[in-house]
């Protein structure tokens, strides 16, 4: 097989996962589209270790070894981001990343022309 066939996948892949990450606003779909994106360069990696080891003798595998390394930091990325989407669902009550950073930034009471005694009267 050439390597353009799985390169092409993979650029397709990894370009479906971009533009997941750009247009979703979902917490969810957001950490769905990274996967597919590191999914893409797994497959690199795979072909790519694949189409070297025939033209070398000396036979690492080093490709296949970086894409065990890849699973697992995607694995460990995927529980931690469902956990923090979890909590911030059950605080907030939506995932829509939106409105998560409308409400980071609280309420504006300060402007570019308030003094600290006007801020210190605002908080108290």
């Amino acid at each position: 097989m050439h390597l353009a066939y799985p390169a092409v996948l993979s650029a397709l892949l990894f370009c479906t996962g971009l533009y997941g990450v750009l247009a979703r606003r979902n917490a969810i779909l957001v950490l769905m589209s990274v996967e597919l994106m590191l999914n893409a360069v797994n497959l690199n990696l795979v072909a790519f270790d694949v189409w070297l080891s025939r033209a070398a003798r000396d036979t690492l595998h080093s490709g296949q070894a970086l894409t065990l390394f890849t699973i697992a930091i995607a694995a460990a990325e995927i529980g931690i981001g469902l956990a923090i989407v979890l909590a911030v669902y059950r605080n907030r009550g939506t995932s829509d990343i939106d409105k998560l950073r409308d409400t980071a930034e609280g309420p504006e009471t300060e402007g570019p022309g308030t003094s600290a005694a006007e801020k210190t009267e605002a908080t108290a």
